[in-house]
């Protein structure tokens, strides 16, 4: 690191501890880059170039995690949620929930009450997996060497959600991508909870072709933000649906092929299985 690449940490570093020692006065973004002697525009692309996201985003991720903690925690009101968070009314923390955790602070604080999610165990080339579903798609896949425990890992998720052991037809199209030459993912529709990035990362692996790869990078370079490939591959281990979306077609920019959470053994089957399927329908 050269002496301006010190510089630039060392202000970026204090503008997030001064960020997070007041986030609840929601400070924007010129008092922002006055605290470290910058212009806004330079502040802008100075933060994001070293914190990943925009110093908007970041404020929005920390004034998040203050409103869940409440929520869960204290078990506040919506109104007093958004007053200790900083924000004008309830109004603004309903938009930065949909934005961000995909469902309403209501939601988030019943743990997925009223949501009713279908799910089952079927067979996969690489082992037994466990889908679940709403009325608005495909929710979660996962491996599951042990029933017991990936159906427990399901209701940690949704904890307060009504859970029923079918088959429905968003699971059928799902499982079509292990028998068929499925290039229709757009029809398979999905009803994913994630914050903005974790989406955005998410969506980036949906065009990955089968039988290629991608690295870290390559996706944080696709999202536009070639620095962020270490939050790239938080977002990727966090991917709540199996196979479905790739996050097995990601591997690290030397070419070793990394770890997997479902296992690595599984990982190089999944990429030898694709690899083998593209040529013989090359």
């Amino acid at each position: 690191m050269n002496a301006q690449e010190k510089t630039d940490y060392n202000r970026i570093a204090e503008a997030i501890g001064y960020l997070n020692d007041n986030f609840k006065s929601q400070p924007g973004l010129e008092e922002l880059a006055g605290k470290i002697h910058v212009s806004p525009f330079h502040f802008q692309r100075l933060f994001t170039e070293w914190a990943g996201v925009s110093p908007k985003k970041f404020l929005q991720y920390i004034t998040i995690e203050h409103a869940k903690k409440m929520l869960k925690e204290k078990n506040a009101s919506l109104f007093d949620t958004a007053f200790d968070s900083g924000l004008s009314g309830t109004g603004r923390l309903h938009d930065l929930f949909i934005n961000i955790e995909g469902m309403t602070p209501g939601e988030y604080k019943n743990g997925g009450e009223s949501l009713a999610i279908n799910y089952s165990f079927a067979e996969s080339p690489f082992g037994n997996i466990l889908v679940a579903s709403t009325d608005k798609g495909i929710c979660h896949i996962a491996f599951a060497d042990e029933e017991t425990a990936a159906f427990t890992a399901l209701q940690d998720m949704f904890p307060n959600a009504a859970f029923r052991q079918v088959v429905d037809l968003a699971q059928q199209h799902a499982l079509y991508i292990f028998t068929q030459d499925w290039k229709k993912l757009n029809q398979i529709k999905l009803h994913l909870k994630g914050t903005a990035f974790q989406l955005k990362v998410w969506e980036t692996l949906l065009k990955i072709p089968m039988g290629k790869l991608s690295s870290y990078g390559q996706i944080a370079k696709q999202i536009h933000l070639p620095n962020a490939s270490r939050a790239v591959g938080t977002a990727i281990a966090e991917n709540p649906v199996a196979f479905l979306i790739p996050c097995h077609r990601v591997i690290q920019s030397t070419g070793v092929f990394g770890q997997y959470h479902w296992g690595s053994v599984r990982k190089k089957a999944m990429i030898g299985w694709e690899a083998a399927r593209t040529e013989d329908n090359a």
